[in-house]
């Protein structure tokens, strides 16, 4: 299932690249974007795992990107 997400705060396309690659690692993400542009990040999982992959890229996006902030919509 994908989700979608508002990702304010991330320095430039690189980190925005760099941070996609890493996400894409964590497992149970099947897939996942992040637009610099557009401030949006889709992620893919199994809607059972939702929960603790969104819990992991949280993590992994404060540890990266302190100033960034993640909302789903």
């Amino acid at each position: 299932m994908k989700y979608n997400f508002r990702i304010k705060g991330i320095d430039c396309a690189n980190c925005a690249a760099e941070l996609e690659r890493d996400i894409q690692k964590i497992s149970g993400v099947k897939s996942a974007s992040i637009s610099f542009m557009t401030e949006k990040m889709i992620i893919e999982c199994e809607e059972n795992e939702k929960d603790e992959v969104i819990k992991k890229i949280q993590k992994l996006v404060k540890k990266e990107e302190p100033d960034a902030i993640m909302k789903e919509i």
